[in-house]
């Protein structure tokens, strides 16, 4: 299944404020369809599969990543020593794309891949443009030296500087224009509503 490119705004109404997808909001209440009601009364029931299915599209769109991605994910995650759950988190948000969106490089993860894939962002000086390379504690993450690449991300990050907040895994250096990987992933600094076990469980039953 390829990366999702329709309507925002109508995946958000459906699951919810998914910041990595989009930072809009949409003015309607009701959730996307025909017969839906408005999100604050008469609710459908959902079963626990819907459940646990909404849980794992909140992840695969916040993320921007296709299912078999996400798949792959879960399986890594499986194989490691941990909570699986957790483990699944850290590996999604140790993706290069994942990291430069929380550096505030980028709006979106959509924009973040983009950076990455046009080679605007290095790894410890070296250019990678593979939005899924899986950064470790102690890389150091900055912007090609080139000016093209130095305006597009500069004009980016002053437009969000102000209201963001860089995740405390995370250190970045404003006068030198490089970030470091402090640690891994801090659960509790989510930007997404999720629970992740759900997401585990559903793969677990198909």
């Amino acid at each position: 299944m390829s990366r999702y490119r329709g309507p925002k705004l109508r995946i958000t109404r459906r699951l919810g404020k998914l910041p990595g997808l989009t930072q809009k909001s949409s003015k309607k209440t009701a959730k996307p369809g025909q017969h839906r009601k408005s999100t604050g009364e008469n609710k459908t029931k959902t079963t626990e599969y819907g459940i646990r299915l909404e849980e794992k599209q909140k992840l695969k769109f916040n993320y921007g990543i296709s299912e078999k991605q996400l798949y792959y994910y879960v399986k890594e995650a499986r194989r490691r020593n941990g909570v699986t759950g957790v483990i699944l988190l850290q590996l999604l948000e140790m993706r290069l794309d994942t990291i430069c969106f929380s550096y505030a490089l980028a709006p979106t993860m959509a924009g973040a891949r983009q950076l990455v894939n046009h080679g605007h962002i290095t790894v410890n000086d070296k250019v990678i443009n593979i939005p899924s390379f899986q950064c470790r504690i102690g890389d150091i993450i900055g912007i090609r030296q080139k000016s093209t690449s130095i305006n597009l991300v500069n004009r980016q990050y002053s437009n969000r500087s102000g209201k963001w907040v860089t995740p405390s895994n995370l250190e970045w250096n404003e006068q030198t224009g490089k970030g470091t990987v402090k640690n891994y992933f801090n659960r509790r600094q989510l930007l997404l509503n999720l629970n992740e076990l759900l997401v585990i469980e559903y793969y677990s039953r198909r």
